[in-house]
């Protein structure tokens, strides 16, 4: 990979249901493919494993189904330290124990995948632990400092183009209610780390018989969906670079504002 590209060179064609509107553009270097691809990151030891294992390819299963957007079916793992990091403008950080402090190399190739256009999500899954600062969330913020010392997490909500980039939604969800927002690493005017205190993957997450595998609370079934709202918005976020930009969208968007349920 020669030379950095934004994530809007990453999208070859993205189709949304309901609409005749295409998005286009040669891509190069990141995803040639074309599609969301919510790899699993792995640092130090860790293994992608147990419970919420099934949820990236759940998240490629919904936006599928409910934007006709492309994606990956089967997610596979990609290591911080591995150079196929850098070949996909996603990855997908999820747990619940502190993580070990990263390695030169993984510092070293997680600053390429940035530099390159790279987005990743955390997801803290014990987000209900979060004041403790031992937890996964508070290890993530302080090595990706170590990764990106340039810039600090900020809170963002409805004024951010994630909370509309498919759908209109208010605050985020995920198997809690959380905090009514994410925070994020925003550099060159892009999200490029994600901070969720919700617990997505386990709202997404499916037993093998297609059942979902964790209860949500305290909005049951309803928060679930809400959740799985905020999963397509991400994706598409990824998808669509400066989405807020594209007024060729603006027709649909707004029919979609019109229908959208509270």
């Amino acid at each position: 990979m020669s030379k950095a590209c934004s994530r809007r060179d990453f999208l070859a064609q993205v189709s949304l249901v309901g609409s005749t509107v295409f998005l286009s553009s040669r891509a190069r270097a990141f995803g040639e493919e074309g599609a969301f691809n919510p790899r699993p990151l792995l640092t130090g030891r860790s293994t992608f494993e147990g419970v919420r294992a099934t949820a990236p390819s759940r998240w490629s299963r919904e936006l599928i189904n409910r934007t006709s957007a492309p994606a990956r079916l089967n997610p596979m793992p990609v290591r911080a330290d591995d150079a196929a990091l850098w070949s996909e403008p996603f990855a997908y950080l999820v747990g619940e124990l502190p993580l070990a402090p990263f390695t030169d190399s993984e510092i070293a190739h997680l600053r390429r995948f940035f530099a390159e256009g790279g987005v990743l999500f955390v997801d803290d899954a014990a987000p209900e632990t979060h004041e403790d600062p031992g937890t996964f969330r508070h290890s993530a913020k302080r090595e990706l400092a170590r990764v990106l010392p340039d810039a600090a997490p900020i809170p963002i909500g409805t004024e951010h183009v994630v909370f509309r980039s498919f759908y209109f939604i208010r605050r985020p969800y995920g198997r809690i209610e959380g905090a009514p927002k994410l925070e994020a690493i925003v550099r060159g005017g892009n999200a490029q780390v994600i901070f969720s205190s919700h617990d997505l993957a386990g709202a997404l997450a499916q037993s093998p018989g297609g059942l979902w595998s964790v209860p949500v609370t305290p909005g049951g079934e309803l928060q679930r969906e809400r959740a799985i709202r905020l999963a397509v918005n991400i994706a598409m976020y990824v998808l669509c670079s400066n989405y807020k930009d594209d007024q060729v969208h603006a027709p649909f968007l707004m029919r979609r504002r019109a229908v959208e349920s509270p």
